[in-house]
């Protein structure tokens, strides 16, 4: 038996109980091995909805090691899936679809549909972009804003495909807007309000983060002398009772840099300033190198310093799909009641 079969084997053991939740809850989108965590670095296998999805980082897999380990997660799962294997290790694997380990059958690289909470997501296992439509270990964060969303006016920062949007959609929310920079990513969330036809509707923006939420907050966008900026959406000044703050690690534009390690404030302050009093601010950190107890003093810093104390903090870890035993996930979520 290989060493992926052995660590593959425990993975799923472990996930017993949780995967008869997630099936009982109507969620078939989840980690079946987080390879760092679980004894194989540089590789993930996720189930999303009907398809299987192997995906390498660090070095290819032997093809009769990934078939075997196809085999065994049909066998835990007691169901036929659309295995895919996307190896990402090499250079331009993203434009580079060769696939000289395995070939994907076509119906395992058409669109799919998967659920989560109860709700209908577009899966695809390759498109323009890098990762996968819908990032796994946010789903307990997406859960806490479905049950938290009543009444509600949301704004989903960073939005991506916009699973957080749809959340508080369902959840009952008078008002969600999501704000993307990227429109295959929004293309990608009206996809997903489509899909769940007795949702109200979403609204959708368009705009680098910047521009938006510093107008939004109340705040002018900043300029650089002798600089032209490019166009951008006008928006009016807003306040919202919930936003979600979900930033990628790095990205720079025109308008501003998003650097979650040296200047989270940046991001964090208009934020702050756009949530309604009374409100309430969930905000990310994806970084594995940064400390919560650091990032968390940051934040609350920050909060005060811009006269937006927080009465309550509530710390969200990624569910058991997504394992730390060290007790030092990779993706930290804070809970800010202001």
């Amino acid at each position: 038996m290989s060493a992926l079969n052995q660590a593959l084997r425990a993975a799923l053991e472990r996930r017993q109980a949780l995967l008869a939740d997630l099936h009982a809850q109507g969620t078939d989108c989840y980690r079946l091995l987080h390879g760092s965590q679980e004894g194989v670095p540089g590789l993930t296998i996720d189930r999303y909805g009907p398809q299987l999805l192997v995906q390498s980082f660090h070095q290819p897999l032997q093809r009769e090691v990934l078939l075997d380990a196809f085999a065994t997660c049909q066998d835990a799962l007691g169901t036929s899936l659309l295995p895919v294997y996307n190896d990402r290790s090499q250079a331009n694997s993203r434009i580079d679809r060769s696939d000289p380990v395995y070939q994907a059958a076509p119906e395992a690289l058409a669109d799919l549909l998967g659920h989560e909470w109860g709700l209908n997501y577009r899966v695809r296992a390759r498109h323009p972009g890098q990762d996968p439509l819908l990032f796994l270990d946010l789903r307990n964060a997406r859960g806490w804003v479905k049950r938290h969303s009543a009444g509600k006016s949301v704004l989903n920062l960073f939005a991506y495909t916009c699973g957080v949007g749809l959340c508080a959609a369902a959840g009952g929310a008078r008002q969600v807007t999501n704000l993307d920079f990227a429109e295959g990513n929004l293309a990608v969330g009206r996809e997903n309000g489509a899909l769940n036809p007795d949702l109200p509707a979403m609204r959708f923006i368009q705009s680098d983060y910047f521009p938006a939420i510093r107008q939004l907050a109340g705040l002018p966008v900043a300029h650089r002398r002798g600089q032209r900026l490019p166009g951008y959406p006008r928006l009016a000044e807003e306040r919202f009772d919930l936003v979600f703050l979900d930033p990628p690690a790095w990205a720079r534009s025109a308008f501003g840099t998003v650097d979650l390690l040296r200047d989270y404030q940046s991001l964090l302050k208009p934020a702050l300033l756009a949530t309604a009093e009374g409100g309430t601010l969930v905000c990310c950190n994806n970084l594995a190198k940064v400390e919560l107890a650091d990032w968390r003093e940051q934040v609350l810093r920050c909060a005060s310093k811009n006269g937006r104390p927080v009465r309550e903090v509530e710390v969200l870890t990624p569910a058991a799909d997504f394992p730390s035993f060290d007790d030092r996930p990779p993706l930290k979520t804070l809970i800010l009641r202001l």
